[in-house]
């Protein structure tokens, strides 16, 4: 296996390879720091890369290699910089940010315990709000597949460097979409779990959940073990059974955009492909009633909480700034009533989609957009083009359900193109199950973005 290959191999294949002694973890950490090298000056995945620390824990797994290795032992990973790592400045892309962390998160403890090198913490937009990496603090953050492009966000610099092969799989978070945006954008797949599955340093007001960004679902579903699950891994390796598979392209109310041809022929075409599978599908639109004022009222009382939070947020930037104002303004009562209408609105979407086991919608209305696109421009349209860009996300944190970004095919240039999967509370089972068999079926491990050599 060349170099290359060897990056791109992801973290299921690379841990194999260690275990059986045909690779180091120190060659690995020496090959994806290379790179890293070589191609962040590009791509700015990174905020702060930890080349010392990563050849020193390389250094360790390798000692400790053999049967009473942990699961993942000597596999780079890198991890969202809104996650505390000891020692380490927890920026969140700003420059409010306080001193070093004192102690990691339990989720990094997690990752670790079962044997994982850290390459370094990622860029994030600030305050992670946005579906952008861009900061005023940190510059802009590249799409692999198209350097104009942004590679979605908040976890937009874990994606980017997972998929230019700058790191085997990465954690992030999923307040709004957080996971799965990236995720699509870079050619991923991107798990948000059920809330409460996995720790979670910043639950967000309840909208964000920690997850794995990875380039299989394998991957995927062995780092979401490691970091807490049970039984992952043994799902993506089985198959699915035949289920009853809703799809729908509306959008809840309140949201003008919708999506277009290329994002809604990529539904229909995976739609047929599920029946060919053996699966029954069928078009059926949610009842989302209002979901769309409850899902906005909790985001922007999270970006509030979260600006007011920081260290010092007299240094925040004027687009942050404004979304902080927008949620301080909210009155106290449309806030406790949309935290209240969550079991409402979740129990009313599940009784419109009895009957079906999943449902698959896009991932976004159109392809990422132009890196600074939304720059300058007031908050509230700001906001109102981020949230008809990801119509499809932000209401399945407000109703806590799992849902996976899954690439099924590349449009005619190249550029990856996804669709998402939403189960029922506690079924990251049966999403893994059915995101490794469209995976296989579709072959889009095989692919890589221009900028991977």
């Amino acid at each position: 296996m060349d170099a290359t290959d060897l990056a791109f191999a992801g973290l299921a294949r690379q841990a194999e390879l260690i275990r059986a002694g045909e690779v180091s973890s120190r060659e690995l950490t020496e090959l994806y720091l290379g790179r890293i090298e070589r191609l962040e000056p590009q791509l700015r995945c990174y905020r702060v890369v930890l080349a010392a620390e990563a050849l020193a824990a390389a250094a360790a797994a390798d000692a400790r290699r053999g049967d009473a290795a942990p699961p993942l032992n000597g596999v780079p990973i890198a991890i969202k910089d809104d996650t505390d790592i000891a020692g380490q400045v927890t920026a969140l892309g700003s420059l409010g940010h306080g001193g070093p962390a004192e102690e990691d998160d339990e989720i990094v403890r997690r990752l670790r315990a079962a044997g994982c090198v850290l390459l370094g913490k990622t860029h994030v937009p600030e305050l992670a709000t946005m579906p952008a990496t861009e900061s005023l603090a940190f510059g802009a953050t590249h799409n692999p597949w198209d350097l104009a492009r942004t590679p979605g966000g908040s976890s937009g610099g874990s994606g980017a460097a997972v998929a230019a092969g700058l790191a085997a799989a990465a954690l992030g978070t999923d307040g709004a979409g957080s996971i799965r945006i990236p995720a699509a954008a870079c050619g991923l797949f991107g798990l948000k779990p059920t809330r409460g599955l996995l720790p979670n340093p910043r639950d967000w007001k309840g909208l964000s959940v920690t997850g794995p960004i990875a380039r299989g679902v394998l991957d995927a579903a062995l780092f979401t073990d490691a970091a807490g699950a049970d039984g992952m891994a043994a799902a993506a390796g089985r198959e699915p059974g035949a289920l009853r598979i809703a799809y729908s392209l509306s959008v809840a109310r309140g949201l003008t955009a919708s999506a277009d041809d290329e994002q809604r022929n990529a539904v229909l075409r995976t739609a047929e492909r599920l029946r060919d599978l053996g699966h029954t599908v069928q078009e059926r639109d949610p009842d989302y009633g209002n979901v769309t004022v409850n899902v906005t009222t909790r985001y922007l009382d999270a970006v509030r909480d979260s600006g007011e939070s920081m260290p010092h947020p007299e240094r925040l930037a004027r687009a942050s700034r404004g979304l902080v104002s927008m949620g301080a303004k909210l009155p106290s009562f449309l806030v406790s009533r949309a935290y209240a209408q969550e079991e409402p609105d979740r129990r009313r979407i599940a009784d419109s989609l009895e009957g079906f086991d999943v449902l698959m919608t896009p991932v976004f209305t159109r392809r990422p957009p132009l890196i600074g696109a939304w720059s300058g421009l007031p908050a509230p349209v700001m906001l109102n083009g981020m949230a008809n860009f990801v119509a499809y996300l932000p209401l399945w944190n407000h109703t806590g359900q799992p849902a996976a970004a899954v690439p099924v095919e590349a449009a005619e240039d190249g550029f990856p193109v996804a669709v998402q999967l939403v189960g029922g509370i506690g079924d990251e089972a049966r999403l893994l199950s059915l995101s490794a068999q469209l995976e296989t079926d579709t072959g889009w491990l095989e692919r890589r973005p221009p900028l991977a050599a």
